[in-house]
């Protein structure tokens, strides 16, 4: 009886590692497949707003922010909502930024999206941060 070589067993042993990752690629993809659409509808809109001037390039908004928030940004999300908090009157698009600065704050912006001015900020300092992990994790944060 022949054997095979160990050549062999490393390439039919690559091919099932390859098929096995495709099949994982495929469940992946059709899982999310309505996610994946909506995220493609968010998109189309945010390109078609960009066009028709309704908002400044993400680029641009970030350099401003940059200016005056240093720190990484972690997070971007472009949505329509209401100016006011009744959800009445008219929309307006609007960034939201999440960023983390030295020391461990997250801050987070939101932008007017057409003009770039910052119309509301929440900041969290690192300790706030990690106090929120010790209540989140069953812990009271007052000592070990």
């Amino acid at each position: 009886m022949l054997k095979p070589s160990p050549t062999a067993n490393r390439t039919s042993s690559r091919r099932c590692r390859v098929a096995g990752g495709a099949l994982c690629l495929l469940l992946l993809a059709f899982g999310s497949g309505i996610g994946m659409a909506d995220n493609e509808r968010d998109h189309d809109r945010a390109r078609q707003a960009l066009e028709a001037g309704e908002v400044l390039p993400l680029r641009t908004i970030l350099e401003r922010v940059e200016r005056e928030y240093p720190g990484q940004v972690v997070d971007v999300e472009l949505e329509r909502e209401h100016e006011n908090e009744h959800k009445s009157g008219p929309e307006r698009w609007v960034y939201k930024i999440k960023l983390l600065r030295n020391g461990g704050a997250l801050v987070r912006l939101k932008v007017d999206a057409r003009t770039g001015a910052v119309i509301g900020k929440k900041e969290r300092s690192g300790a706030e941060h990690e106090q929120r992990e010790h209540r989140r994790n069953g812990r009271d944060g007052g000592g070990s």
